[in-house]
């Protein structure tokens, strides 16, 4: 797939990666990039770097499919987050109204499926964002911060293994464990939440091991896992002295602050990757 199109549009939550995703965008060839933004959610600082941007309520499904089409976009990428306390708050239109009624099963995958689906229906067509993002995604070996003891890189196997498991019953993707002891596993609050709880938990020494992966055969179009400076301030005021993420499969945003953030607390960012065969 090309990253040089005409037209393309963002649906985007918090945080920094819809605009690192705006830069890139715009440097790789994209001409005109139309966003879509929530309110309360997505940083104000998005419309400088995009052609337009439309400001929606979670929940307004409807008036986010029409900023696309009635301007003519037929592709688009979802990236960022909507903090998971306000999906509870959330006032659907009778569009989203209608899409939650049909679910049997409200997680992630089939809550932002089944928006691809009506995307779809309208002409919009919701694919991966990788294609721009590529220099975000580091392979094995990569590593911010200091090197890891044999205590931790045994910790770091374990959560490893852990974290696969859980990913894979759509329980969450991240866990935390200290010296082969689980100590708390990701689920709907989210891995900054679940990071200040296994923290919290390791006691007053600190020294938690934190691991994050994407759950197997996740959908990139909106499930790529993402490290950014906030999750690893997370780290540092509770205590997690590691962080392990799965190689080529996460997205490490804003790298030379995580570098600064990793040198300043002498925290440790990895890329771990499962062993082969």
């Amino acid at each position: 797939m090309t990253t040089a199109l005409a037209s393309l549009g963002l649906i985007a939550g918090n945080r920094s990666l819809p605009l690192e995703f705006a830069r890139l965008a715009k440097a790789q060839g994209v001409q005109r990039l139309v966003a879509v933004a929530f309110e309360g959610e997505t940083e104000p600082a998005l419309a400088e770097l995009v052609d337009e941007v439309v400001w929606v309520r979670v929940g307004q499904l409807g008036k986010l499919i029409r900023a696309f089409t009635s301007r003519g976009v037929r592709q688009c990428v979802m990236l960022g987050q909507v903090a998971p306390s306000n999906l509870y708050k959330v006032r659907p239109d009778l569009r989203a109204l209608g899409v939650l009624m049909r679910l049997k099963v409200r997680n992630a995958h089939t809550v932002f499926g089944a928006i691809a689906d009506e995307l779809r229906k309208d002409g919009v067509e919701l694919i991966a964002a990788t294609p721009w993002l590529a220099s975000l995604m580091p392979g094995s070996g990569f590593r911010c911060g200091p090197a890891l003891t044999e205590a931790q890189e045994a910790d770091v196997a374990y959560g490893l293994r852990l974290a696969k498991a859980v990913s894979g019953l759509e329980i969450g993707q991240t866990v935390v464990v200290k010296q082969g002891t689980v100590l708390a596993v990701e689920a709907f609050e989210g891995t900054d939440a679940c990071l200040r709880r296994g923290g919290e938990l390791a006691g007053a020494d600190g020294g938690a091991v934190a691991v994050k992966v994407a759950k197997a055969g996740h959908d990139l179009r909106f499930d790529i896992p993402c490290v950014g400076p906030q999750t690893l301030e997370v780290c540092w005021e509770t205590g997690v002295a590691v962080l392990g993420v799965e190689a080529n499969r996460t997205l490490l945003v804003e790298r030379d602050r995580l570098a600064q953030l990793a040198a300043q607390h002498r925290l440790s960012l990895v890329t771990v990757a499962e062993p082969e065969g």
